[in-house]
């Protein structure tokens, strides 16, 4: 199964890259961007110093460094403002941008969380909506990624994303 998705510490992954919900700064912050950069080290902070800013909707790629996953893709989604400032389209192209870098670096798994439904405040079903059917797109086109994984860091998170991935069908991914 290309797509799935589990109540996981996003940080103890052994796959090719995980995403952080970033700050456009790329700074340490609470949440899993503090958890992830935690476990990579101060290395993390610096190379992320060199690649700000990253705008919202964007992303950007560095090593994993003391993580397992060998890349830390920095993906900024948009704060909530009530859905009317483009943030639907901001949060699907940060998914987007992510999965690009992934496809870009030949990566074969990719995990992410809930971009922007922490601090950031985006709703969890609308953002978890955005989230598999920009993937599911992404990797419809045909791609190196044979693994999504969604890492929920609760119960209702991970019902949310069950919820969604088990309203379409499942994505095989494109084989040469």
């Amino acid at each position: 199964m290309p797509i799935e998705a589990r109540v996981v510490d996003i940080t103890t992954l052994r796959v090719d890259a995980i995403v952080n919900a970033a700050n456009t700064e790329l700074l340490p912050g609470g949440g899993v961007c503090g958890a992830i950069h935690r476990g990579a080290g101060p290395a993390l902070a610096e190379a992320c110093r060199a690649l700000a800013p990253c705008p919202t909707g964007q992303a950007r790629i560095t090593p994993g460094f003391g993580l397992p996953a060998r890349f830390v893709i920095h993906a900024v989604g948009p704060v909530w403002q009530g859905g009317t400032a483009g943030e639907a389209e901001m949060l699907a192209s940060a998914y987007r941008a992510s999965l690009e870098l992934a496809i870009r670096e030949q990566l074969r798994s990719i995990a992410f969380p809930a971009v922007s439904t922490g601090i950031f405040g985006y709703p969890l079903e609308p953002a978890t909506a955005i989230a598999v059917a920009t993937t599911r797109a992404m990797l419809a086109a045909g791609c190196s990624i044979e693994l999504v994984i969604f890492a929920c860091f609760s119960p209702e998170v991970l019902a949310a994303y069950v919820q969604e991935i088990s309203n379409g069908p499942e994505v095989l991914p494109h084989l040469p």
